[in-house]
């Protein structure tokens, strides 16, 4: 499988631009009763993030590609390249959707 499936990658959940560190990347979003979300990313196009820190955990699981997570609390950044799919988990607010 070279992409996620669609129910994964519908409009209402996209991830505002202005919310992604890392450009050419698209990203979804699903939010968990007690705050947590999971996100579900997808890069286009090789690219290096903005550095940035969590004040909560992040788990990372990599589909397609390669990807060096940091504990919380820790400023980070990171390159990625193009094709590269990812899931995480995050255990509190990362981000919020595209205006409707």
């Amino acid at each position: 499988m070279e992409d996620f499936p669609e129910f994964m990658k519908r409009a209402v959940n996209r991830i505002a631009t202005a919310q992604q560190t890392t450009s050419g990347v698209e990203g979804y979003v699903f939010d968990g009763a007690e705050g947590s979300q999971m996100a579900f990313w997808i890069c286009h196009q090789t690219a290096a993030s903005a550095a940035h820190a969590h004040d909560y955990d992040e788990y990372m699981l990599v589909v397609q590609g390669c990807f060096t997570l940091i504990p919380r609390g820790t400023l980070h950044a990171g390159e990625v390249t193009a094709g590269t799919r990812t899931i995480h988990a995050f255990g509190g607010h990362q981000a919020d959707r595209m205006a409707r």
